[in-house]
């Protein structure tokens, strides 16, 4: 599979707020945005600075909303910052100092990398593999990425210590996308990071916004749901709407390794006894259609 390099730097200092799979990143050359297939959406600040999120992987939300129910709630803050701190230190960042407002100070300022991309999502940000330091080839170009190059990108450590949940979509290559499944797997069976504490198929018991913001660890997509849920009636604590709720927002996705295309999180969603939640297909499985 072919990707667009480009090399630059990681600068979060000046009022960013980088959580586990997100990251800005400023180009060498800033005309290299103009590569991003379908980039449009991206808006550069002054310094060429621009968000990156990373491809194949979802972590603890630190600071989530989606701007139209309730304000911005975080997933248990333990294993969320451990994601974020994770992603920093091995970019090379040698000191982090996080805000009560979860905007970060770095020490240095900025560390050189690179990016391998394939366009930008619906929010305007550069949806890429991650790697550190000199990259494999000249900025600008395309080049192949296969297993030995991804295993030496941020996507891929985030998953094998078990910080990062696969999330997957239909444009990532089926040969890639199984490389970080197989790391995600290893790291579930070992209990690192997020899987020690998961219940998302065990279950959660939900009686209101404080059991997903500071006990359960559950999937970063199903907690977005469920928080906008619960936000747009915080009187209302029940989950009998929820699959409505759920079907409404109508995400599109592929139960693997099936080729049929399923409409609604409430299809994969359990509920019982009014408030306890789970889900009935692991995140590996599924693969998720863009929006």
């Amino acid at each position: 599979m072919s990707m667009l390099l480009i090399r630059g730097s990681f600068r979060v200092n000046g009022g960013s707020k980088p959580d586990g799979d997100t990251i800005p990143f400023i180009p060498d050359n800033a005309e290299d945005w103009k590569l991003v297939p379908g980039c449009t959406g991206i808006r550069p600040k002054a310094d060429g600075r621009a968000g990156v999120r990373l491809e194949g992987v979802d972590t603890l939300e630190t600071h989530y909303s989606n701007g139209s129910y309730g304000p911005e709630r975080h997933q248990p803050l333990k294993l969320a910052h451990k994601a974020a701190d994770a992603l920093l230190n091995w970019l090379g960042f040698i000191s982090i100092e996080r805000h009560s407002d979860e905007c970060v100070t770095t020490t240095p300022d900025s560390v050189p990398g690179y990016i391998l991309t394939r366009g930008a999502d619906a929010y305007g940000r550069c949806v890429a593999l991650v790697g550190r330091r000199t990259p494999p080839a000249y900025s600008g170009y395309e080049i192949g990425v296969g297993e030995d190059l991804l295993k030496k990108t941020v996507n891929h450590h985030l998953l094998s210590t078990g910080l990062a949940y696969p999330a997957f979509y239909a444009s990532l290559p089926a040969h890639l996308r199984e490389v970080l499944k197989a790391a995600a797997l290893e790291a579930r069976a070992a209990s690192k990071g997020v899987w020690s504490e998961d219940v998302t198929v065990k279950g959660a018991k939900i009686t209101g916004i404080s059991s997903i913001t500071d006990d359960a660890v559950i999937l970063p997509k199903l907690f977005r749901r469920l928080k906008d849920y619960l936000d747009h009636d915080p009187d209302n604590t029940s989950l009998a709407c929820f699959p409505a709720f759920l079907a409404g927002a109508a995400d599109q996705f592929r139960i693997l390794p099936d080729d049929d295309l399923i409409t609604g999180l409430h299809r994969v969603v359990e509920i019982t006894n009014g408030h306890t939640l789970r889900m009935t297909r692991s995140c590996e499985e599924i693969v998720f259609d863009e929006k």
